[in-house]
């Protein structure tokens, strides 16, 4: 703003951005992906709440049978076991649909434009531009992946023998936890990132598809041995524990850990199985698995290891900024 005094003109200095003018700004523009995240946590959440207050009740009864000597019903627990378990599937890969918003949409569209390089140069730092593209989306995400593993966690809880689906699987393994908004999180970071470094918003969406589902994948593998195994050998078979997963399990021979031993052929008389597994040279047998007790962890171990991604991540999408602008 310039005023005249007498023949010299003064330009009064502009107004300091609002401290939350940018975020103000990041939620009017992308309004529509923040009122269709809304809508998704309220419908799943709602969908999760009928199945375990309605739909769980009727299983239940359709299994009891009233007492009843013979049940003329269909195969009991799958009216909510199979929902159940495609929400958690939902729940547990929503990260995907973050990473295409952040490298396709958040980031990479405004780089793309040149809006990003407009509002740099007009408004706001690179720096302060970058911390809001993350930090509001941030909370928004976070919050509703939060009410989402609470809601999962509990209809999953309601009753156990439901459920066909062992907590070891892939789905529910990661949407009854935290790692859920972690995996998130690191999307959105990795969405930026790639958004910063490729310029392009259809390139830095495939790219940041590509890299979790990869880290999912190197993740998913890695599991079992994030965190000790139990081992256990015996003379007979090892029997472990209910709903423990087992990661390997056979036939001791001579002494050595042995899969494939056909050791279940050897039946009939003890003096004739004796026999059979002496033939075999089976000596004893082994398991290699984790407890349900293993489940945080594991879970735990993950998580933390999907957070130190996102904060690399972070921290190179504001080196990136920082170098580009100077």
């Amino acid at each position: 703003m310039t005023a005249l005094t007498g023949e010299r003109a003064v330009t009064a200095p502009s107004a300091a951005p609002r401290p939350w003018g940018t975020a103000r700004t990041v939620l009017r523009l992308h309004r529509t992906a923040l009122l269709l995240w809304v809508a998704v946590v309220a419908g799943l959440s709602g969908w999760l709440v009928w199945l375990t207050l309605v739909t769980a009740p009727a299983e239940r009864a359709a299994i009891d049978c009233g007492g009843e000597d013979f049940c003329d019903s269909t195969v009991p627990g799958l009216g909510f076991s199979t929902p159940v378990g495609w929400i958690g599937t939902l729940v547990a890969y929503a990260f995907l649909a973050v990473a295409a918003f952040a490298g396709g949409a958040l980031i990479g569209r405004e780089v793309e434009s040149g809006t990003a390089h407009l509002a740099w140069t007009q408004s706001v730092t690179p720096a302060r531009w970058l911390a809001a593209k993350l930090a509001v989306p941030a909370l928004v995400i976070a919050g509703g992946a939060t009410v989402l593993v609470l809601v999962f966690r509990w209809s999953w809880h309601s009753d156990p023998n439901l459920m066909f689906e062992e907590w070891s699987g892939a789905a529910p393994f990661l949407a009854r936890g935290p790692a859920t908004v972690a995996y998130a999180l690191c999307a959105l970071a990795v969405g930026a990132l790639a958004a910063l470094l490729l310029r392009r918003a259809l390139s830095a969406l495939g790219v940041s598809l590509a890299v979790m589902g990869l880290l999912n994948l190197a993740l998913t593998r890695l599991r079992p041995s994030l965190w000790p195994q139990v081992h256990r050998t015996s003379a007979t078979v090892v029997v472990t524990p209910e709903h423990a997963w087992v990661l390997d399990e056979g036939a001791l021979v001579h002494g050595r850990p042995r899969t494939g031993v056909p050791y279940w052929n050897c039946g009939g008389a003890p003096a004739a199985a004796r026999r059979c597994l002496d033939d075999l040279g089976v000596t004893g047998y082994y398991a290699s698995y984790h407890p349900q007790s293993h489940f945080w962890p594991l879970h735990l171990v993950e998580t933390a290891a999907v957070l130190a991604v996102a904060a690399l991540a972070t921290a190179a999408a504001f080196t990136v900024v920082r170098h580009r602008t100077r």
